[in-house]
C-alpha cells in the first residue's frame, strides 16, 4: 500500500561544505519526491546533481565550509525557511548540520521540524572521543584509542604502540577549518607518525586508534530511525563489500544482510543514550575476539542510506517524515540480498580491494535487486550531471587509488 505521507510538509536537505557529488542528499530527493512530498535543497551552486532532480522544488544556492560561525548558519537556515514559507522537516547530510540543528533547537523550532534530542549529543557522538568514552559507559566495543593533547602525548603513545595505527580528526566543525590528517590514516611505523605529528600544532585534534586487521576483520552498517522515546521504528543491517577510500571512505558496494546480533546492539544503545533521530552506524566485526566494534555513530542520514528499505516501502528518511508529520510509520522485515552500487566510486575500489586481503563471508552470492545512487529512471539528470562533474574527482580517484597500491609507505590515507 502506498505510504500515507503529508504532501503538505515539504523536507529541506541541509548541508554545509563543498562536496556538490553527494548521491545522499539525490537520494533523499528522490525517496519523498516520490512520495509526492515538495523537496527543498541548500546546494554549493545550481549545476549539482541534487538541483537536477525532477523530484526537486527549489535549489537554494548558499556556498558554505561548515567553518562559518554558528549564529551565520541558523540565520541562514531561518531566511531559507521563510522563503519557502511553511514548515519544512530538516534532513541534514553531514555532522555538522546534525550539530548546529540539535544545539538550535529552540531558534529553528517554529520554522522546522526536525526530532527533538538533547542538545549536546550530536556533538558528542560526532566526536571520535565523545563517541569511544560513550562506549565506554554503555560497554559497547569499540577499538582501543589515545586521544594526545601535545607532540610529547605522541611521542610517549608511539613508543609504546603497536603498528600500524590509524589517525582520525577528533571533532566535527573542526575537521573542516583545521584538518589534522585528510580522512581516516593509516601509519605504519612510528617514524610516520612523528613526522606527521610534527605539522599537527601544539592541541592536535586527532584520535590515535587500535588497527583492525583486514584479513581479520568485516565492515558492518546500521541505519535506523528512532522515535521521541529512541526506539527505533526503523532499522536495517548490512554489510560493507567495498568502501572508497578503501577500508575507511563512502561505502561504494554494500548487501543488505540480516544480522539480529547487531540490531540488538544498536537499538540497546540508541535506548541508553536517548538518542531519536536517524542513525548511520559503521562497525567492524573483529573476528579474533568475535566482537562487533563501533567505530562511526553518525547522527544523520547516511549517504547509503537508500539501500534499505522495509517491505512497506519504509526507509530511514520516509519513516521521519512520517513520524515528525503524526503519521504511522508501517512495520516491514528489511529486503534481504538487495545490493547498493555507487557507479563513480565502486570502479577504482573494486581495483583497490583486489588484494587488500579483505573478504565479505556473509555478503550473498547474488543480489535480490540492485539500487543504484545515482541511475534511476523516472530521474536521469542526476547521472548526467554528477558524469560531467566527475573529471576532477575522478582524477583525485586514480591519484588514491595509486596512493594506495604504493609499496613500503611509511603512511596511507584510507
Amino acid at each position: 500500500m502506498p505510504l500515507d505521507a503529508d504532501r503538505d510538509v515539504p523536507g529541506l536537505i541541509v548541508k554545509f561544505g563543498d562536496y556538490p557529488l553527494h548521491h545522499g542528499g539525490v537520494g533523499a530527493i528522490r525517496s519523498l519526491g516520490r512520495m509526492g512530498v515538495p523537496m527543498y535543497a541548500i546546494t554549493e551552486d545550481a549545476y549539482t546533481p541534487a538541483a537536477s532532480s525532477r523530484y526537486l522544488k527549489r535549489a537554494f544556492v548558499w556556498p558554505t565550509t561548515g567553518a562559518e560561525e554558528p549564529d551565520h548558519l541558523v540565520e541562514g537556515l531561518l531566511r531559507i525557511g521563510r522563503r519557502i514559507g511553511r514548515p519544512a522537516v530538516l534532513i541534514p547530510t553531514d555532522e555538522e548540520a546534525a550539530v548546529l540543528i540539535a544545539e538550535h533547537q529552540d531558534a529553528l523550532g517554529d520554522r522546522f521540524l526536525f526530532p527533538r534530542v538533547d542538545p549536546a549529543l550530536p556533538r558528542r557522538l560526532a566526536s571520535k572521543q565523545g563517541l569511544h568514552e560513550l562506549c565506554a559507559e554503555h560497554g559497547i566495543p569499540s577499538p582501543a584509542a589515545a586521544f594526545p593533547q601535545s607532540y610529547d602525548d605522541i611521542a610517549d603513545f608511539a613508543e609504546k604502540a603497536r603498528f600500524p595505527i590509524v589517525a582520525k580528526n577528533r571533532e566535527a566543525f573542526v575537521r573542516r577549518s583545521r584538518p589534522a590528517v585528510n580522512g581516516t590514516t593509516k601509519i605504519a611505523t612510528r617514524e610516520g607518525l612523528l613526522a606527521l605529528a610534527r605539522d599537527w600544532g601544539t592541541r592536535p585534534s586527532v584520535i590515535l586508534q587500535e588497527y583492525l586487521p583486514r584479513e581479520d576483520a568485516e565492515d558492518w552498517i546500521v541505519h535506523a530511525y528512532a522515535d521521541a522515546d529512541a526506539n527505533p521504528l526503523a532499522l536495517f543491517t548490512g554489510v560493507k563489500v567495498r568502501s572508497w577510500p578503501p577500508h575507511a571512505g563512502m561505502t561504494a558496494n554494500a548487501y543488505v544482510v540480516d544480522n539480529p546480533e547487531l540490531a540488538d546492539l544498536a537499538a540497546r544503545f540508541v535506548k541508553q543514550i536517548g538518542f531519536s533521530g536517524i542513525i548511520d552506524l559503521d562497525l567492524r566485526f573483529d573476528r579474533r575476539d568475535g566482537r562487533y566494534k563501533l567505530l562511526d555513530f553518525n547522527p544523520r542520514m547516511g549517504a547509503q542510506f537508500r539501500l534499505f528499505e522495509s517491505e512497506s516501502g519504509v526507509d530511514v528518511v520516509r519513516a521521519m517524515h512520517l513520524d515528525l508529520t503524526g503519521r504511522r510509520v508501517p512495520e516491514g522485515e528489511q529486503r534481504a540480498g538487495q545490493r547498493y552500487v555507487v557507479e563513480n566510486i565502486d570502479l577504482p575500489a573494486l581495483l583497490a580491494y583486489r588484494r587488500s586481503g579483505y573478504t565479505t563471508p556473509h555478503a550473498p552470492g547474488r543480489p535480490s535487486g540492485t539500487e543504484l545512487a545515482w541511475l534511476a529512471g523516472d530521474d536521469p539528470l542526476p547521472f548526467v550531471t554528477m558524469l560531467a562533474r566527475l573529471v576532477r574527482p575522478g582524477a583525485k580517484h586514480l591519484y588514491e587509488l595509486w596512493r594506495t597500491n604504493r609499496r613500503g609507505s611509511g603512511t596511507s590515507t584510507n
